[in-house]
């Protein structure tokens, strides 16, 4: 048995019915009220949906809340706790939050604290028990009662929410299954997603003409569609925060054209734009503005300990919002701390001073990272076959490097004098966020919203870019030969060409050089083909007056900056980009290593059948010679 009375000899076994004592075995009440006298129930639940698909319903507290009929709850922050306030049988309700337990498709267990009511405590565990092809659900509360003569109320209410249970989680996962076969995905589910009251006629009339106007301006129409029936019929917790990414992927829509038609519609009035500054640990919400300029140089979680710099690439995420003349989003809470807003964390668990806990790894194997609670500094947790049975992770050191076999222990110990939180995470990123470095490198948002800037004092993390510079060849002989007037009009010509290939391969231009143009992507091949298409415009055989250019190309992390105004990109990788310029010539690439390195690049020009030549550069300010590659795309005839 574990310190705090964990006993992990008491883990699920398939089949068996778990009683009170079982449950509570493996999942012991907070000490502070382990000895006290409470109420419990313990219900079991059988589904046809396998738990991998039951956990999304289940670990989603507050709309599960919601569909048994629950009232809702209001919360507040102070001091860095998180406190509730509710009604339950006219009886008003407060409690302190306390952080929650869980090993994600598993489990999760909650406790709160009461101040005000007919309660002291509240625990609370959910398991899920693969069974064949299904699930059992065992769902345990157990409360510590203020007075005696508040029990009956007590028992009676919670006596209500286990029919409840048994009626709505039934329900939740045979809509679940309906929609699985017909590949609709949880936004058809009903019970999980209730459609909201109709529009006024008036907002119905603004949002159809608003809709009408984005594909006059050649918005793609199938998803101008979905975005306006969403925003009409979709329930206030869907549209509280809505991304556009995680859209697309529910909508089965591409990326870009989804952003696009939010991009145009926050131009139009349908949707607002907010820049979110993120709690890099629990990826909530710290603080938001409607404009770049506006976005504050740190944030900080009091409830995860600890602040930052949103110079960092995970800290801003951009989001957009129903605008209020169209629809008022209410806020209305049912749930607090869930599992479900927080699905990079695989793993939380808390640990009293001077206490051990034993838990088990995750069962996908990978790599993941571990931290504790307010701490910076990550370490590592790789789950495969090479790795132990079980292993020890301590508070006191510095973060561990860790190996466990699927299905194996980890015992998480806290020697200090304080209780830790202990978290486990996926390495790779269950991302569906927005970012700065997508969005500023997206020429439509660089068309609409010309007017946004950074703040003086800000740099701007975008993550790993890829920067394309295009130079004239013979610009000056070019100006000598055809005139001043002339050479301008058709250096202008250029510009509106390359900035087309640019926008059309996903990229966006930064800003113009003289003759030389400066693009950014987030995919490296796109700007490859973008450099391909380019050269393609302006092909050999026009005469010695015509447009030669040459290309660079380069991929690395950037931040933006503002410059006069305007947000620029700045860093090492732009550069190295702009140097490579003199590794080529008339309708050659130079392209650097780093892209040549990223999926699907070497492919791509092999298809192309492309002869690449080395090429070695030596860069002020830089110790090692830049490595790349020249490709020649086309030749002068003859």
């Amino acid at each position: 048995m574990t310190d705090d009375g964990r006993d992990p000899a008491r883990a699920l076994v398939p089949g068996e019915t778990w009683d009170v004592a079982t449950l509570l075995a493996a999942h012991p009440w907070p000490a502070a009220f382990a000895d006290a006298r409470r109420l419990e129930w313990l219900w079991h639940v059988d589904v046809d949906l396998a738990p991998d698909r039951l956990w999304p319903l289940i670990s989603d507290v507050s709309r599960l809340n919601r569909a048994l009929g629950n009232p809702p709850m209001q919360f507040v922050e102070r001091d860095g706790q998180r406190w509730g306030r509710g009604r339950y049988g006219g009886v008003l309700h407060e409690w302190l939050e306390v952080p929650w337990n869980w090993l994600a498709g598993r489990w999760f267990e909650l406790t709160r604290i009461y101040q005000r009511g007919g309660m002291r405590a509240l625990y609370g565990v959910h398991l899920l028990e693969p069974r064949g092809a299904g699930t059992r659900l065992h769902v345990y509360w157990g409360v510590v009662s203020r007075a005696r003569i508040l029990e009956l109320p007590i028992r009676l209410s919670f006596a209500k929410m286990g029919r409840a249970y048994r009626r709505v989680v039934p329900c939740l996962a045979a809509e679940v299954a309906r929609a699985d076969a017909a590949r609709a995905g949880l936004d058809a589910v009903a019970l999980y997603h209730p459609p909201a009251p109709a529009l006024p006629a008036a907002a119905a009339a603004r949002l159809a003409r608003l809709g009408d106007q984005l594909v006059a301006d050649g918005v793609d129409a199938t998803t101008v569609r979905r975005l306006v029936d969403w925003v009409r019929t979709a329930d206030d917790l869907d549209l509280e925060r809505i991304r556009s990414r995680e859209r697309a992927r529910a909508w089965g829509l591409d990326e870009d054209d989804v952003l696009r038609a939010c991009l145009h519609a926050t131009r139009a009035g349908m949707l607002e734009l907010t820049w979110d500054v993120v709690c890099p640990h629990c990826r909530g919400v710290r603080d938001a503005t409607a404009r770049l300029g506006e976005l504050p140089g740190r944030g900080a979680c009091a409830a995860c300990g600890i602040e930052f710099g949103t110079d960092a690439d995970d800290t801003v995420e951009i989001s957009f919002h129903v605008h209020p003349s169209i629809r008022t989003i209410e806020r209305r809470t049912y749930c607090s701390a869930e599992p479900a807003n927080k699905p990079h964390i695989v793993l939380q668990q808390a640990v009293a001073a001077g206490a051990a806990v034993d838990v088990d790894v995750p069962d996908e194997a990978g790599r993941y990272r571990i931290r504790l609670r307010g701490a910076t500094a990550h370490g590592a947790l790789e789950v495969g076959p090479d790795g132990d049975g079980e292993a020890r992770w301590s508070a006191d050191g510095p973060p561990a490097r860790l190996a466990v076999a699927p299905r194996g222990r980890l015992r998480l110990e806290n020697p200090a004098g304080e209780a830790h939180t202990f978290a486990i995470e996926a390495a790779a990123a269950l991302d569906v966020a927005l970012r700065p470095g997508r969005l500023l490198s997206f020429q439509d948002f660089r068309d609409l919203f010309s007017e946004e800037y950074l703040g003086t004092d800000i740099q701007l993390a975008v993550g790993e870019q890829t920067i394309l510079f295009t130079d004239v060849v013979g610009s000056t002989a070019m100006y000598a030969e055809r005139g001043d007037p002339a050479a301008f009009v058709e250096v202008k010509r250029h510009f509106d060409e390359v900035f087309r290939i640019i926008g059309a391969h996903r990229g966006a231009v930064v800003k113009t050089i003289g003759d030389a143009a400066m693009g950014a992507f987030n995919d490296p091949l796109d700007a490859v083909r973008a450099a391909a298409a380019i050269h393609a415009a302006f092909p050999p055989g026009r005469g010695a007056a015509a447009i030669r250019l040459r290309i660079s190309i380069n991929t690395g992390p950037c931040i933006a900056v503002r410059l006069n105004a305007a947000i620029d990109y700045f860093g090492n990788a732009v550069n190295v980009a702009a140097k490579l310029q003199a590794a080529a010539e008339a309708w050659q690439v130079a392209v650097s290593e780093a892209t040549l390195a990223a999926p699907g690049v070497a492919a791509w020009l092999a298809g192309q059948g492309a002869a690449l030549e080395d090429v070695d550069l030596d860069v002020k300010g830089l110790v090692e010679t830049v490595r790349a590659r020249r490709w020649t795309v086309l030749r002068e005839p003859g």
